[in-house]
């Protein structure tokens, strides 16, 4: 279709763009992309609206059907977690210095470089690292590329990835990692841990990820640091630094790279938009191998004036176009510098007596889910926010549980849910949520024709 505002719309053109790549239909492109995820049909479209007042109205019809998780009781996490934004995040995120068009990044500084190196500072404090990258994407992208950084390092193209991690971050990395990088995964015990491994000299990594899907703490860290050291290889760790303050950070244990997603600090659940990635190492050879922005700070030419900017630009695709080692592009800065301001809040302390109380309400929520007649998966281990249970059918469980204005949590299979518990549930809100578990498997029970 040819539309007057869309470059290369009109027909011809695209014939001769299409003929210069050497492809016979733009479908060639989505090939390699599985069916399922497909529309295969028109996108449900309203009729051209001739008014700016109809479109507000459409826009406002479709935003009314929205749930926001402040407004019901919710037990969502799986990679995106209801914690608290503290008010001060907003206001200061949504400054004109900070808040622009394009990723974060105004085209004079204002204090922004300055801000992302306090944020950075503050992330290498909190993970005992000393070079933190300003954020990716999100969580799954930091994942990926701390691994390609440990293929680049060792010159090796095979790595051990933790069969414990989200089905959807495992499909970002076999995608992120693709064609030139083996993923081979391994087990998980029957407590929720990873397994026993082998590994021999054609292995980069180990990728542990702690807490792990399930919401178990891993307790071989150490042991699996001296195992990918012994052959060459770099353990990497992904880690959520909501946790840091009552977990110890992967460097004490072992880990050669850090990883994770910084939505937990100070970002809100908004549809997938509140996600960013962070990376951090020590202050090794494993710095050049950073594709991101680096910010650190220098004297300048007044004396006792500093100034901050970035460190070994030279390294990244911008300087190097094609020729740089991974491409880099639009970030996430904005929600560093927002991690930057949550972190300030908090200080040691705030992180500390947080992370306590996620702890002990978890394990609430496990025992009072557990006597309302479900069964919690790997009960004897440390959890964190999350942990799965087992019911008869995690669709009908999680759809009863809707009725009462309660989002359950995230089935992971037919028999399998994954619930969130944070700093946001009282006892109340669990207590209610056993209630209804309680009184919705009682239901099914009754109702089952054996």
């Amino acid at each position: 279709m040819t539309h007057p505002y869309i470059p290369n719309a009109e027909p011809g053109v695209r014939a001769e763009m299409l003929a210069a790549i050497g492809v016979g239909d733009v479908g060639e492109f989505y090939a390699d992309i599985p069916a399922h995820l497909r529309l295969d049909r028109a996108l449900d479209l309203p009729e051209p609206l001739v008014a700016e007042h109809d479109l507000v109205r459409h826009m406002r019809s479709l935003l009314d059907r929205t749930v926001d998780t402040t407004r019901a009781l919710s037990f969502l996490g799986h990679g995106c977690y209801p914690h608290h934004v503290p008010a001060v995040c907003d206001e200061v995120n949504g400054r004109s210095e900070f808040l622009t068009a394009y990723a974060g990044e105004p085209y004079e500084d204002h204090g922004r470089f300055q801000a992302l190196f306090e944020y950075v500072s503050m992330m290498a404090e909190l993970l005992e690292m000393d070079v933190v990258n300003v954020p990716t994407y999100d969580g799954y992208q930091a994942a990926g590329t701390a691994l390609r950084m440990a293929c680049r390092h060792t010159g090796r193209s095979k790595v051990l990835v933790s069969g414990a991690v989200a089905d959807g971050k495992l499909s970002k990395l076999r995608d992120f990692l693709s064609p030139d990088i083996e993923i081979v995964l391994a087990p998980t015990t029957p407590g929720g841990e990873m397994g026993e491994v082998g590994l021999d000299g054609s292995y980069a990594a180990i990728y542990l990820e702690t807490p792990n899907v399930y919401g178990v703490v891993e307790t071989r860290g150490r042991e699996l640091a001296d195992l990918a050291h012994a052959h060459g290889a770099l353990l990497v760790v992904g880690a959520d630094p909501i946790s840091l303050g009552v977990l110890a950070p992967p460097a004490s244990y072992g880990a050669d790279i850090a990883c994770g997603d910084i939505q937990s600090l100070g970002m809100h659940q908004s549809h997938g938009g509140g996600q960013a990635g962070y990376i951090a190492t020590h202050d090794d050879e494993l710095v050049a191998q950073f594709p991101s922005r680096l910010f650190g700070i220098a004297p300048t030419a007044v004396p006792g004036e500093y100034g901050f900017g970035d460190v070994f630009y030279d390294r990244t695709s911008f300087a190097l176009r094609e020729e740089g080692k991974e491409w880099v592009g639009t970030a996430a800065a904005l929600w560093g510098i927002t991690a930057g301001v949550y972190l300030a809040l908090m200080g040691p302390q705030g992180m500390r007596e947080l992370g306590e109380t996620i702890l002990a309400r978890t394990r609430y929520a496990m025992e009072a889910l557990a006597a309302a007649g479900v069964r919690v998966l790997h009960r004897d281990a440390i959890h964190f926010r999350e942990f799965a249970i087992e019911v008869d059918d995690s669709a009908a469980l999680l759809a009863a549980l809707r009725e009462q204005a309660i989002y359950g949590g995230v089935p992971l299979d037919g028999r399998t849910v994954l619930v969130c518990v944070t700093e946001r549930h009282s006892i109340a809100d669990i207590d209610r949520l056993a209630a209804a578990v309680r009184q919705a498997t009682a239901t099914t029970t009754e109702g089952d024709p054996r």
